[in-house]
């Protein structure tokens, strides 16, 4: 015997006013949409326009860096344990250090294997060679774009709203897209800054000059340039005393004589490390130094504990630009822009008009065959069906996921995909009414011998959509969500919203013979 539960009534009904009202921030603007609960549906780079930039993360600088703090280690380490060495230097992507007495071999070697399991040693006789292996590099490199990513998130988009794409792209791409923004300079600025900082004191056995003209510098020191005064450099310990790591906050501000300044705040560790410093440290400059430049060197006239500020030639946007980046943290390692495009927003809405009409032709064609195929039960279909994209709309709303040109066309192959059920069940009940069986059996005989293999085929189309989320990027994502959206919809709109209405119909009408 045909029947409906209320329950299933009143789930129908629930579903559909819910699918209502989350759709229809989509339909209308201004203070009706403000107290709507649902939001409009984010459209993607294709549809609204935007930047898209790929880029390249500098795995080679990190690595020389890393070498850097390798060979300081060995320096400071060898001293410690007094033994002699000369030649320490980078060549070939290694560090490379010649002892003079074969008798402190072993200790040596316990110092390098000290250094960890990224590194490998090859020896020489007395001269020995430290390399990152491959393992070595494959974690440095999957680390370093991982943390570059995360850093990306944190400069675009601060107060996390703005939703921007950013993902990884072969062993070092990050493939970066913004939609609505059309200023991708400006993006460029924001991510062209590694925003290294680091306090380090200045050497004052040598002056710049005098490096200069000798060509070299005392060991453990560099020779680094003014960030404002071109004309000047400052020689400067390798060693850092305070990273940017510990940075607590940063903010813009003015300075004592009213210009832009940076102002910020350590975290405890930081402010202990600072205070140490500059307390055992009076009388000596120390080098505010960004992206391996100095920004300033004061001299240390008391212990400071917490916070400073770093003055220098800004301007106020630069100051808040530079404030953004110290806040959300350096990069691990510099990034080459590889690829830059600009999509306007008149390309977008060609798109969203070309989408539109490819829906409305669908649906047309789809209501049409379905009218002519099925008459009236074809209709109540027709109906399911635009409850069915009622519910696409209201999903993508409610979950605001990012709507793409391909996911459009998910969208419109959901349209014929949706009425794929309907065919099942109504070809059913066709068959049950030519073996003579009545208008309520045939109905109920048609719905459980096709309910089986509704499911099965929506399951692996599911399956598919599943796969194409989890290894696709990018675009394919967005057609595998509305169409594995499509799929659960129309899988609720064949089985419980047409049945209801056939339901409905049979009961008002008390039909005793239908035509199919």
């Amino acid at each position: 015997m045909l029947q409906f539960q209320l329950w299933k009534k009143l789930l129908v009904a629930v579903v559909l006013l819910g699918g209502v009202v989350y759709a229809l921030p989509n339909l209308v603007n201004g203070q009706a949409a403000s107290i709507l609960p649902g939001e409009k549906i984010n459209l993607g780079l294709d549809l609204r326009g935007g930047s898209h930039l790929l880029l390249r993360v500098d795995i080679d600088a990190v690595r020389q860096e890393r070498l850097d703090t390798i060979a300081d280690t060995i320096r400071q380490e060898f001293r410690g344990a007094k033994i002699r060495f000369s030649g320490l230097d980078l060549r070939d992507n290694s560090v490379v250090v010649k002892l003079r007495d074969a008798s402190d071999a072993d200790a040596a070697q316990s110092i390098i294997n000290g250094l960890g399991q990224g590194v490998s040693l090859t020896r020489d006789n007395d001269i020995y060679r430290i390399a990152f292996n491959d393992a070595g590099m494959m974690e440095m490199q999957t680390q370093t774009v991982q943390q570059s990513i995360e850093i990306i998130r944190r400069r675009l988009d601060p107060k996390g709203t703005k939703e921007p794409v950013i993902q990884r792209q072969g062993l070092d791409r990050v493939l970066v897209q913004l939609p609505g923004v059309d200023d991708p300079e400006a993006v460029k600025r924001l991510l062209g800054r590694t925003a290294k900082l680091t306090f380090q004191l200045v050497d004052s056995r040598m002056t710049a000059a005098e490096a200069i003209d000798r060509g070299r510098t005392p060991p453990g020191t560099a020779l680094l340039r003014s960030a404002s005064d071109y004309g000047r450099s400052y020689v400067v310990e390798k060693r850092v005393m305070v990273s940017g790591e510990m940075l607590d906050s940063a903010s813009a501000g003015i300075d004592q004589n009213n210009r832009p300044a940076v102002n910020f705040a350590l975290n405890t560790v930081g402010a202990r490390k600072f205070g140490k410093v500059t307390g055992d440290n009076i009388g000596r400059p120390f080098a505010i130094v960004l992206d391996g430049k100095v920004v300033s060197a004061p001299v240390i006239q008391s212990q400071i504990f917490g916070s400073g500020q770093i003055t220098g030639d800004f301007t106020v946007a630069e100051t808040n630009e530079l404030a953004l980046i110290l806040r959300a943290g350096a990069l691990p390692a510099p990034l080459i822009v590889m690829e830059e495009r600009s999509i306007g927003p008149g390309l977008g809405a060609d798109s969203v008009a070309a989408g539109e009409i490819a829906a409305v032709i669908g649906l047309v064609l789809v209501a049409a065959y379905m009218v002519a195929s099925y008459g009236l039960f074809g209709a109540l279909a027709d109906v399911a069906l635009v409850a069915n994209i009622v519910l696409i709309i209201a999903a993508l709303s409610a979950l605001q996921a990012t709507l793409t040109l391909p996911g459009i066309a998910g969208i419109v192959l959901t349209m014929g995909m949706a009425v794929d059920a309907n065919v099942l069940i109504f070809e059913r009940i066709r068959e049950e009414l030519a073996r003579g069986r009545s208008v309520l059996a045939a109905i109920d005989g048609g719905y459980q011998r096709a309910l089986s293999t509704i499911v099965d085929s929506n399951l692996t189309t599911l399956f598919a959509a599943l796969f194409l989320y989890i290894f696709g990027s990018g675009p394919i994502k967005g057609f595998a969500v509305t169409l594995a959206i499509g799929i659960v919809t129309s899988l609720f709109t064949a089985v419980m919203v047409t049945r209801l209405l056939i339901i409905l119909w049979v009961e008002r009408k008390r039909a005793s013979k239908i035509i199919l």
